[in-house]
């Protein structure tokens, strides 16, 4: 067949192309976040967090994305090389959502104030003080 026939089959462009697998410093990275976003889901959900505010390079713009989203995502991620695109919420009240920073910085005031409060510590309450 002939590349200038109407019929002859071209290259589809539009047909995404696999993405190499992850390196296994890729996969334990992801794994590690999918391991984060859970405490994070934890310690924040409660407070009426919900979900992650990302910079996206693509668009230059903030996309919220709820736990579960970016979970799926993580997941997709582990499994596909890549994730795919999704729908935003619709109009996100930008207070309801906490950068990754954001959460891992109170992950760690969260474990650090439980730490100081632990049975046998020598420090109990707000009163401790480091020696």
């Amino acid at each position: 067949m002939s590349p200038f026939d109407d019929d002859a089959p071209g290259p589809d462009f539009d047909a995404p192309s696999d993405p190499p697998p992850l390196s296994m410093e890729e996969r334990a990275g992801v794994l590690d976040d999918l391991a984060e976003l859970e405490v994070f889901r934890t310690l924040l959900e409660p407070t009426g967090i919900k979900g992650i505010v990302v910079d996206c390079p693509d668009c230059d713009e903030e996309h919220h994305v709820d736990w579960a989203l970016m979970q799926a995502n993580l997941r997709q991620l582990l499994e596909e090389g890549q994730t795919g695109r999704h729908e935003p919420p619709f109009d996100p009240d930008p207070d309801d959502y906490v950068s990754w920073d954001y959460a891992s910085g109170y992950a760690d005031g969260v474990a650090a104030v439980a730490e100081r409060e632990e049975p046998g510590s020598g420090r109990s309450g707000r009163h401790a003080r480091e020696d």
